[in-house]
């Protein structure tokens, strides 16, 4: 008999860069996998189209999180703008209430792709908030 119990909130993670952890990210989004879909009919076949597998895509991942002092996700894409990119696996967590891991995805040859600087403005009393966009070859649920 299948165990039952209550979803989990998607408020609490964490995010590791090659095993290290990264810092605290107010959100991530946009991780997903799809398969193109290809049409294929021959001349004499009255039925609709065969549909077949096509390439397999990953969505773009992007990080936000709370300006700080630290420098390693900006230093990261730095290295790709003035030289070669550096690949790297990133590691998506989410924990439950006792913060112990209850699933985790795993991101494969991920490379940072785009910087966005928070907006300033001295009329707000929000939180400064930075974003990269991260690129990667494939997505795994480890758990």
């Amino acid at each position: 008999m299948a165990q039952t119990g209550y979803p989990h909130g998607r408020f609490r993670y964490k995010v590791e860069i090659d095993g290290l952890d990264a810092g605290g990210f107010s959100e991530v989004t946009g991780f997903d996998a799809s398969i193109d879909v290809m049409e294929y009919r021959e001349g004499d076949d009255v039925t609709t189209p065969r549909k077949i597998p096509g390439l397999k895509k990953y969505g773009n991942i992007t990080l936000r999180q709370g300006l700080v002092d630290s420098m390693v996700m900006y230093d990261w894409l730095m290295e790709g703008v003035n030289g070669a990119v550096d690949r790297k696996t990133i590691t998506i967590t989410l924990l439950d209430e006792a913060e112990a891991p209850c699933a985790s995805w795993q991101v494969i040859n991920a490379w940072p792709m785009h910087y966005t600087a928070p907006d300033f403005n001295a009329t707000s009393s929000e939180v400064a908030i930075e974003s990269m966009e991260i690129a990667h070859e494939g997505m795994t649920r480890t758990q």
